[in-house]
């Protein structure tokens, strides 16, 4: 049989992503008999019921505990959390890398784009959030051009112009600047983008397990003194949210992995955009949020520069969201 492993590609979004892009070594013939939209989609709707358990959680703590403590128990926690499935894909052994530079490189943005995404969520409602969050396909492009010698065409262009029309309708920028809530938002868009690019050479030798191992314990390296310096002991009553952050932000990725092992990337990447609407659902039900004109008008455009990039039929190389 031949081991194929699938090259990771944005879809920027996370929190975000986060959102990041990782991707799945499989066997093709073991994936060809594994194809199945409705498995695909069950686990998507696991990837975005993590994603929207997450924003909500994430308000409830960073309300109570600083965002930088917040994100080192995410991390310390995610880590123990995902030992099973270490121990699964061969022990700690399996888990060494030939490129631990890289590592560092592509966690110290993602945790810049991670932070400014809390960040966010605190300060604009979760359907703007998302939307911004979904133009981290389109600085991807813009850097693997730059860094990566990826050709710019005529439909990434035209992907491009149309998220940031959509972001531009939604923040409505004027003569006194923008939100600083959007402003944030977009910098961790950045991020996230430039984790993204760095996903696409680490894919090349490393599983999606190996990748949020390292993410996890590179992450909880950086967060550490932050975090030291702003601790807060935790009241008995958070700590079932700073469990469901920590798994949410762990194995939504994971989840994200199984849809694709199960569904062509012009399948399920779609599907990921039920999140605005989910995410939108809960903000005007858990925070009594409204959603105007302007946001869904951006939303839309954004979801179409989205869309523009997907190819028209799946190739041989599943592409995966790698975000929060």
């Amino acid at each position: 049989m031949r081991a194929r492993r699938s090259l990771a590609q944005c879809n920027l979004g996370s929190h975000a992503a986060g959102i990041a892009y990782a991707t799945a070594a499989t066997v093709e013939t073991e994936l060809d008999a594994q194809q199945s939209h409705a498995k695909a989609a069950f686990w998507m709707a696991c990837s975005i019921a993590c994603f929207v358990l997450m924003s909500i959680v994430g308000r409830t703590l960073t309300a109570e505990l600083d965002v930088f403590q917040v994100m080192e128990m995410r991390s310390v926690v995610g880590f123990f959390l995902l030992l099973p499935l270490v121990f699964a894909a061969g022990g700690l052994k399996a888990m060494r890398t030939q490129r631990p530079v890289l590592h560092v490189v592509r966690n110290v943005a993602h945790y810049g784009g991670q932070f400014a995404w809390f960040v966010a969520l605190t300060m604009i409602p979760l359907a703007e959030l998302v939307s911004i969050e979904f133009t981290m396909p389109f600085w991807t492009a813009v850097l693997a051009v730059i860094f990566l010698g990826e050709k710019m065409n005529a439909r990434k262009l035209g992907a491009i112009a149309l998220g940031f029309a959509g972001v531009a309708v939604i923040v409505r920028p004027s003569l006194s600047g923008m939100e600083t809530g959007h402003l944030v938002m977009l910098v961790g868009a950045v991020g996230f983008g430039i984790s993204v690019v760095t996903v696409k050479l680490l894919t090349r030798t490393d599983s999606v397990v190996r990748i949020i191992f390292w993410m996890l314990i590179i992450q909880s390296v950086i967060g550490l003194v932050p975090a030291v310096m702003v601790w807060k002991t935790p009241a008995v009553e958070l700590w079932p949210a700073i469990v469901a952050i920590a798994f949410t932000g762990a194995f939504s990725h994971y989840c994200l992995a199984r849809a694709l092992v199960h569904g062509e990337a012009t399948v399920v990447m779609p599907m990921d955009f039920l999140r605005l609407p989910a995410m939108a659902i809960v903000g005007w039900l858990v925070y009594s949020e409204r959603l105007d004109a302007y946001t869904v008008v951006g939303a839309l455009l954004i979801l179409s520069g989205n869309l523009l990039t997907l190819r028209p039929r799946a190739t041989a190389e599943a592409q995966i969201k790698y975000g929060q």
